[in-house]
């Protein structure tokens, strides 16, 4: 217990130093984000066990990890809580920027429903994360083998539909930071035509305040908007490409438009 309690005033310590200081190296700051979200998941896991596979489990970690990146001065404010319909499952979206979309999760897990997340099968051998990530859900994918991929995914879409599930996927398949979206790959939109759920386009601001090449990491604020659902009903498996295209064209508009509002309020914190 003593131990334990060391390990969190140690956390607490380096993240009220990094917090103050702006110019914190970014290897420093990426490591407390992993240390940060290993910690917390190690402490919840003997709770989380009691209930294993539920999408509430992530709860109390998503709250402990909203304040530790608070404690590094990085903010995130949800938009669009309106568009959220709890009532049926859904596909749900987003662009993926970096490690830092950790923080994404922890917002968009308390509003978004029964929330499940889909994960390269690498990230479950991450220390106490990996495993803490499979007791509230998290679906984990050899991206390697086709049929393993394929074989789970279609278990999810069963899920959607028995559990009404928001399965949150992110279809560039790989990290982007650049000004344009990569494009989409087709299996989050198989899941959703097989399923006849529709698609909720989520989109992050690009983070202004940071830049994995020039290894750079302020404090800074992103926009998390939420965008009405995506009917698949007009949509057949032979029009796949045209949804995509859809999904995309309305997803780069608001990325757009966010990545400047983020800027701004970015620039204007660092300030």
């Amino acid at each position: 217990m003593a131990c334990t309690c060391e390990v969190i005033g140690l956390a607490c310590v380096v993240a009220l130093i990094l917090s103050v200081s702006a110019k914190a190296p970014y290897q420093m700051r990426m490591f407390f984000v992993f240390f940060g979200a290993g910690a917390i998941v190690m402490l919840c896991v003997p709770f989380m066990m009691l209930r294993p596979r539920d999408y509430r489990n992530a709860l109390v970690p998503s709250w402990c990890f909203r304040q530790l990146c608070k404690l590094m001065g990085i903010t995130m404010e949800v938009r669009g809580l309106e568009n959220v319909r709890a009532g049926h499952g859904s596909v749900v979206i987003m662009n993926h920027q970096s490690a830092l979309d950790l923080c994404v999760l922890s917002y968009l897990w308390p509003v978004i429903g029964r929330g499940t997340v889909v994960a390269k099968k690498e990230i479950l051998y991450l220390p106490f994360f990996g495993f803490g990530a499979w007791l509230w859900g998290t679906l984990y994918i050899n991206r390697s083998r086709k049929t393993d991929s394929i074989n789970s995914l279609q278990k999810e879409a069963k899920a959607i539909q028995e559990r009404n599930c928001k399965l949150l996927l992110f279809p560039e398949g790989t990290r982007n930071s650049k000004d344009t979206l990569l494009p989409f790959k087709k299996g989050s939109f198989h899941i959703a035509l097989q399923s006849k759920c529709p698609i909720q386009p989520v989109v992050i601001s690009k983070y202004a305040f940071m830049d994995d090449e020039k290894k750079t990491f302020r404090p800074g604020h992103a926009l998390i908007q939420i965008l009405p659902e995506i009917s698949t009903e007009k949509y057949e498996k032979d029009d796949i490409q045209q949804l995509i295209d859809d999904c995309r064209s309305i997803m780069q508009a608001e990325y757009t438009k966010l990545s400047k509002e983020g800027l701004a309020l970015s620039s204007k914190k660092q300030s």
